[in-house]
């Protein structure tokens, strides 16, 4: 009698929580989505460098720089770039490109560094509720790469 009233206790403790998660569809950290704006942040000053929009087109993430806080020219171009985006403007380019969501991650495209014109492989994932995305560019294996953390921007 006792093992039954354990496997009810068992059984309470844990169907609350599957409930919730039944009625809203989705577990609450795949409802978040890195869609929105974002501070990058520099690695040496942890201060904001600029404003990113991720926005998503043909079921692909993409992200577009809108606005830069350092204080550099609003007007600049990026000279070192060496694709299609070499000599455009700086606010308006599309810096990550085709990203697709990979179980809890968002991968398969391809991220550009406007300051050296590398292009490099990209995957990111949210944590903190969505409030931080760590966006990770690297050549060949993930492994030989380096993560940021962005912050949402509210």
């Amino acid at each position: 009698m006792k093992w039954i009233i354990r496997l009810v206790a068992l059984l309470a403790t844990f169907s609350a929580p599957l409930a919730a998660v039944a009625q809203s569809g989705a577990p609450p950290e795949k409802a978040a989505s890195p869609v929105g704006l974002w501070e990058t942040i520099d690695d040496k000053t942890g201060k904001p460098t600029a404003v990113v929009e991720i926005f998503e087109k043909d079921q692909r993430l993409f992200g577009r720089i809108e606005q830069i806080l350092t204080g550099a020219d609003a007007n600049s171009v990026c000279v070192a770039c060496t694709d299609d985006r070499k000599n455009q403007p700086i606010i308006g380019m599309i810096i990550i490109r085709s990203i697709k969501p990979s179980g809890p991650e968002y991968s398969g495209g391809d991220i550009l560094d406007p300051d050296s014109g590398s292009v490099y492989r990209c995957k990111m994932h949210l944590e903190k509720n969505g409030s931080e995305l760590i966006v990770r560019g690297y050549i060949g294996l993930s492994l030989f790469g380096r993560s940021q953390t962005w912050h949402r921007r509210t």
